[in-house]
C-alpha cells in the first residue's frame, strides 16, 4: 500500500456527465488515465486530492486508491482487508463507514462484503490497541469505498466524505431543487460563453444562478464548504490545505456578465437571496419576483438555462405551462438560446419549437432530457 506518491485517484460523478468531468479535468491541467461508468481516473498526490476536492464542480467525490487484490471467498476479503495498515491512516477514535458497489457471484448478499470490510478494520484496531473505531452511517469521519467486480477488489478512501454537491452555500431550498453538481454539469454542457447575459426564469432557490456566477468569476463551487474527510486522516497537512485555499481570490465584487434570475414565488426569491448573500458578488446578482413571460430580451439576447417544474411533484398544469413557455420564447426571446431540463417528455411537445439538441441526463434518480431551443422568427412546431 502506497498512498503518498503517484496515487490513483478516482473521481465520481453522475451518469452521463463523465465527458463533462473529463473536460473540466483537462482545463485544470489533469490528464485522465481512464474513463469509467460514472467516474474518471487520474494520477496525483495529496496536493492534487486537496486541490480537486476544492476546485471540481462536476464531481461527487474524490477517492484515493489504497489496495487492489483478488479473492476466492468471503474469508479472503476479510483477511486481505485486515492486512492493510489502517492504523497508519487514521486513529481508532474516528468514526467509520463503508460504502460501495459489489458485482460478484462470490457474495449472495451485496451488503455483506461491506460488513466484512468494516469488521476487518475494526478487528485490526481492537487486536492491536484494545480499542476500536465506532461506526457512523450518517456522518462518518472516515469513509471507505469498496468496489468488487467478479473476484477483483478495490479499496479506496473517500477523501471528500459528504458528497461534493453539498457545497455549503445552500442554506434554504425549494420543493424540487436541482442538484448542485447537475447544475454545474448542465452549464458546461450548454456551452455558455460566460459573455452573453445569463437568465434563469424559474430560479427557485438559486442553484443554477449561483453555479453560473461561480463559473463566470472562476471561484470554486466549494468555496463555502468547510469540511472534507481528508482532514481526519493522520497524514492531513493543514499548511498544504491552507496554501491551496488561500490562493483563491475571494473578493469578486463584480460579475463579468449580467446574471439574472426570476421566480413567480416571492418565498423562493427570498430563499435564493439568502443562499447568495455570503458571496462577495451577491449585490450584483439580480433576482426578482417576476413571472417568466414578463421578461423581454430587447436588443440583447439572453442565454437562458432553467429547470422548470416537471409535474413530478409540483402539481401544476404542466401542458399549459410548457405551451406558455413556447409562446414566450417566440414572442419575447427571439435571438436567444434556451436550454431546459425536464423529465416530462410529453409536455415538451407543447413548447411548439423544434429542439436543436437533446441530451439524456439524470436529476437525482429522475431520468430527464436536457434540450436546447434556438429561437428564430418563424420557428416551426416540433412535430
Amino acid at each position: 500500500m502506497n498512498i503518498d506518491n503517484n496515487i490513483k485517484i478516482t473521481i465520481k460523478t453522475f451518469y452521463g456527465f463523465e465527458n463533462v468531468l473529463v473536460e473540466e479535468l483537462k482545463e485544470l491541467n489533469y490528464t485522465p488515465t481512464s474513463i469509467l461508468n460514472r467516474a474518471v481516473q487520474v494520477k496525483g498526490t495529496w496536493h492534487d486530492i486537496y486541490f480537486l476536492n476544492l476546485h471540481l464542480r462536476c464531481a461527487i467525490s474524490v477517492l484515493a486508491e489504497l489496495a487492489v487484490f483478488s479473492i476466492k471467498s468471503e474469508r479472503d476479503l476479510y483477511l486481505k482487508t485486515k492486512q492493510i495498515k489502517w492504523d497508519q491512516l487514521f486513529s481508532y477514535n474516528k468514526t467509520i463507514a463503508v460504502k460501495g458497489a459489489v458485482f460478484s457471484d462470490t457474495f449472495r448478499n451485496t451488503q455483506y462484503p461491506l460488513l466484512l470490510v468494516k469488521d476487518a478494520v475494526v478487528d485490526l484496531f481492537r487486536d492491536k490497541y484494545g480499542k476500536r473505531p465506532d461506526v457512523s452511517t450518517s456522518k462518518p469521519e472516515i469513509l471507505l469505498d469498496l468496489y468488487v467486480r467478479n473476484n477483483l477488489v478495490t479499496l479506496s478512501l473517500n477523501t471528500s466524505g459528504a458528497p461534493l454537491f453539498q457545497r455549503g452555500y445552500r442554506k434554504e431550498m425549494g420543493q424540487a431543487p436541482l442538484n448542485e453538481v447537475v447544475a454545474a454539469c448542465l452549464l458546461r454542457m450548454s456551452g455558455w460563453d460566460k459573455k452573453t447575459p445569463f437568465l434563469d426564469p424559474f430560479c427557485g432557490s438559486g442553484t443554477i444562478l449561483l453555479e453560473a456566477a461561480l463559473l463566470s468569476t472562476g471561484l470554486p463551487s466549494n468555496l463555502e464548504r468547510r469540511y472534507y474527510a481528508f482532514q481526519n486522516l493522520l497524514n492531513y497537512n493543514p499548511d498544504l490545505w491552507e496554501s491551496i485555499y488561500n490562493k483563491i481570490e475571494r473578493r469578486q465584487l463584480k460579475l463579468p456578465v449580467p446574471i439574472i434570475g426570476s421566480d413567480i414565488s416571492d418565498s423562493m426569491v427570498i430563499k435564493a437571496r439568502r443562499n447568495i448573500r455570503s458571496f462577495s458578488f451577491a449585490r450584483n446578482l439580480d433576482i426578482q419576483v417576476k413571472p417568466f413571460d414578463s421578461i423581454k430580451n430587447n436588443d440583447d439576447p439572453f442565454f437562458i438555462l432553467t429547470n422548470p417544474p416537471y409535474g413530478e411533484r409540483m402539481g401544476e398544469d404542466i401542458d399549459v405551462l410548457y405551451e406558455s413557455i413556447g409562446n414566450w420564447l417566440k414572442t419575447n426571446m427571439v435571438g436567444s438560446d434556451f436550454w431546459m431540463i425536464s423529465s416530462n417528455m410529453e409536455a415538451y411537445k407543447n413548447i411548439g419549437l423544434k429542439h436543436a439538441n437533446k441530451i439524456k441526463v439524470f436529476n437525482g434518480n429522475i431520468e430527464c432530457s436536457f434540450r436546447k431551443f434556438e429561437i428564430y422568427k418563424g420557428s416551426l412546431k416540433d412535430k
